[in-house]
């Protein structure tokens, strides 16, 4: 009996002390985060616009999308172009009405009357102008560009939230009703 004894007190104190050897480990319940955060930087169509008020194109660089570069280039390099060929008319225009008025018939307008002369300064007058209205338009509309690319990258769109057309028709007159709706998914 004692030695019956002696094995199960053994057998206790040896089994216990595997027992305590294990760490300890409490795993809890981890919920998944359904909900993705983007972080949101308040700052980041101000800097697009910046860039883009600095280097015509550079903001539309800094939102990665790089197919609208030449589309600003070719609008301002346009503009600016008729701009140019249009005050280059209007200063030969100009000066041969100056060397008119001089007395001298000598230009390469010798064909054309004083009045039509003054009609050629006021109609490139006018489009040059214009083409400088033009230009200062698409460097402004570069800017707005970027400053809205930039706002619009951080709006959450995903399928939970969508917008649809829908026609449906009217159960009295059976004519076509055109509808929108709206759904957002939970």
């Amino acid at each position: 009996m004692t030695k019956f004894l002696t094995t199960c007190i053994l057998t206790f104190f040896l089994g216990n002390g595997f027992v305590f050897a294990q760490d300890k480990k409490t795993e809890g319940l981890v919920a998944k985060d359904t909900v993705q955060s983007n972080d949101i930087d308040p700052l980041t169509p101000a800097k697009a616009a910046f860039y883009s008020a600095i280097l015509p194109g550079l903001g539309q660089a800094y939102n990665k999308k790089y197919w609208k570069i030449p589309l600003v280039y070719a609008g301002i390099g346009t503009s600016l172009y008729f701009y140019i060929d249009n005050n280059r008319k209007y200063n030969q225009y100009r000066d041969a009405y100056k060397r008119r008025l001089e007395g001298y018939n000598d230009d390469k307008f010798s064909y054309l009357d004083n009045s039509r002369l003054i009609a050629g300064q006021k109609f490139y007058q006018r489009n040059r102008d214009l083409s400088a209205l033009v230009t200062v338009g698409f460097y402004v509309l570069n800017i707005i560009d970027a400053n809205v690319d930039a706002a619009l990258i951080q709006f959450n769109v995903n399928e939970n939230l969508s917008l649809k057309p829908e026609i449906y028709p009217n159960d009295v007159t059976f004519r076509p009703n055109v509808g929108l709706t709206f759904n957002y998914t939970f």
